[in-house]
């Protein structure tokens, strides 16, 4: 039970590490190709990584009707729909907008938790977790936080939708996907993705430039192997064993870990008001998980 428990922490911060670095990996991808093609070559690239895996540890994939009508929900719906939104939307906004719209996404799993999962109760400890949570996402990024309506709504609307689906498709998995082994869920929906990109961009982006140099094909890569491969199969393992609740306070950590990392790697600064907006982000994350705390510490003080 110990190791299973640690076993969840290490994934839960493994994937918030990745996805803390994926809004920049996906700006340079867009930067050297067209956004449908980048996100085409990513999951490409994924499906074939998957199925190396997959015959190297001769892992079987459930293809009764059941598995393949979810496979098929998965492929259009936590794929190619959301990231469709996300690499468009990244020509217009910048990532910084693009992290805080996005983080909009735990409050649609608030609100259609209750309808896909009714035994699901959201108290006024998560409430007041999330909007704590997302005032500490603006204050990062307020700064530099520039809206321009006129020019800036269009890419806006589509990190929301993306952010709206993504919700609904982890609640739905929740519900449905129990069964289903991991690996099985991304291989075969990242295989509908990929070519499903290539054909959206060789119809809508025929005059579009491949630029295929270093930075551009590092950074679809990175996408391919640690942004979906890794990523979606600790995610899709995580959703079996804690609520969908929780998964998606990832998007308020994952800003805090695109900081630390220019911080670390590009020397960035660490300013008092980044300080100020991840505390506030943590201080929501305790908050919406305060309930669970108190009976996890309960139960422990009553063993001893």
């Amino acid at each position: 039970m110990k190791s299973e428990k640690v076993r969840i922490v290490l994934g839960y911060i493994l994937i918030c590490l990745i996805w803390g670095s994926t809004w920049l990996a996906i700006k340079i991808s867009v930067d050297s190709f067209p956004p449908m093609g980048a996100a085409g070559l990513r999951f490409v690239s994924a499906a074939i990584l998957f199925y190396i895996y997959i015959k190297l540890r001769k892992i079987e994939i459930r293809k009764d009707a059941f598995a393949i009508k979810i496979y098929l929900i998965l492929g259009f719906f936590s794929f190619v729909i959301p990231f469709a939104c996300q690499y468009w939307a990244e020509q217009y906004i910048p990532t910084g907008l693009t992290s805080i719209v996005f983080g909009v996404l735990p409050f649609f799993v608030v609100l259609i938790s209750p309808i896909l999962l009714p035994k699901t109760r959201i108290g006024i400890y998560e409430w007041i977790g999330i909007i704590i949570g997302f005032i500490g996402l603006v204050i990062i990024f307020s700064e530099n936080l520039e809206i321009n309506l006129q020019n800036d709504f269009l890419g806006m609307l589509a990190i929301v939708i993306s952010a709206m689906v993504a919700a609904f498709i982890s609640v739905y998995m929740k519900k449905h996907g129990g069964g289903l082994d991991s690996v099985g869920l991304n291989f075969i929906p990242v295989a509908i993705a990929g070519p499903s990109f290539i054909i959206i961009s060789l119809i809508t982006e025929k005059n579009s430039v491949w630029n295929f140099n270093l930075n551009g094909v590092l950074a679809f890569l990175f996408l391919a192997l640690f942004g979906t491969v890794i990523a979606f199969s600790i995610y899709y393992w995580l959703m079996k064993r804690i609520s969908v609740f929780l998964i998606s306070l990832t998007t308020f950590i994952t800003p805090i870990v695109a900081i630390i990392l220019g911080c670390v790697v590009l020397a960035e600064a660490f300013t008092l008001r980044d300080l100020l907006g991840s505390s506030l982000v943590l201080i929501g994350i305790l908050f919406a998980n305060f309930k669970d705390l108190i009976n996890y510490f309960t139960v422990k003080r009553a063993n001893l």
